[in-house]
């Protein structure tokens, strides 16, 4: 009982990295004008800055002390998939590229099923057809959709699915390193960021509003939705994550359609319905077939800790 209590805990927490990421698609296209890279520098910067601040305040920069892998899994599920996502919102409409790079929590439970103790059924696959149907769904009725997109865009928004999705899915396997890590990663991140910015984009100076959704991002579906993500990954139910994870790309459409950046269309519902239903139907089989840690994580931390407390 006390591990399926832990379990259950973990995944509740991944529930509020779910609820910041409902926000990223608006957050991020009101940076739209400021280079890719220049804003994953900015915002992963102010992430990892906050993040060792509070480590530094409870005398736990220790933590960042931890093996080549773990740095290496972290470091490119963060910096591939937020380069792709936001070069993809630079060339598409936010929300046809949000919804499409939003397929990352049905193929997580593909992935999940691939996992020790799972299982890929018939329902799985019939799950990604509807997944699939919905973002060709959204690509054919895109007028309704404040503007078309370039094949880049749509591309990296697809790219960007399938690598948060196998970092998720991986982060598994080092279940044993503290989530503390994060903020080491997000600064890693931010010189990697900030290097291609250098040498392949020009600097632009934000205005006001910029600056706003750029410190919004650090600190929030850049900083803090990573923190809750890592440990439910690590210890929560993967499958149930990936369903849960639907609600974000709903409630950020929502929110682009609240403020007028995308327009109300039968399309987008339907996409919405069946990106959705996919998932649902995929993990119908999942969660007979539950998927459990690995009996042994593959990576140590040099210095043993145990899991992060409750925010």
């Amino acid at each position: 009982m006390r591990v399926l209590t832990a379990e259950r805990r973990a995944t509740t927490i991944g529930g509020g990295a779910i609820l910041l990421w409902s926000t990223l698609a608006l957050l991020a296209a009101t940076t739209r004008g400021i280079p890719p890279f220049e804003t994953l520098a900015i915002s992963f910067g102010v992430a990892c800055l906050v993040g060792l601040a509070v480590l530094a305040s409870r005398r736990r920069l220790g933590r960042l002390r931890q093996s080549p892998r773990a740095w290496a899994i972290g470091f490119f599920g963060l910096f591939a998939y937020h380069a792709l996502y936001f070069t993809a919102l630079d060339n598409a409409p936010p929300a046809q590229a949000g919804l499409i790079a939003y397929l990352w929590p049905l193929l997580i439970v593909i992935f999940a099923a691939l996992l020790p103790g799972g299982a890929l059924r018939a329902r799985h696959l019939l799950g990604a057809v509807m997944g699939l149907a919905g973002t060709m769904l959204i690509l054919l009725g895109g007028s309704g959709l404040a503007g078309h997109g370039t094949a880049l865009g749509y591309g990296c928004a697809l790219a960007a699915a399938f690598v948060w999705s196998g970092y998720s899915v991986a982060n598994r396997t080092i279940s044993a390193v503290p989530s503390e890590l994060i903020a080491g990663v997000c600064g890693a991140v931010s010189l990697a960021a900030l290097a291609v910015h250098l040498a392949t984009e020009a600097s632009v100076m934000p205005r006001p509003v910029q600056w706003a959704a750029l410190m919004a991002l650090g600190i929030g579906p850049v900083g803090l939705a990573f923190y809750f993500w890592d440990f439910a990954t690590k210890h929560g139910d993967l499958a149930l994550l990936g369903t849960m994870s639907y609600a974000a790309p709903l409630l950020s459409t929502a929110l682009l359609i609240a403020v007028g950046w995308a327009g109300f269309t039968w399309n987008l519902l339907g996409a919405a319905a069946l990106i959705v239903g996919g998932a649902a139907v995929s993990v119908g089989v999942t969660r007979r077939g539950k998927v459990r840690p690995s009996p042994a994580p593959v990576d140590r931390p040099v210095a043993h800790a145990p899991p992060p407390e409750r925010r």
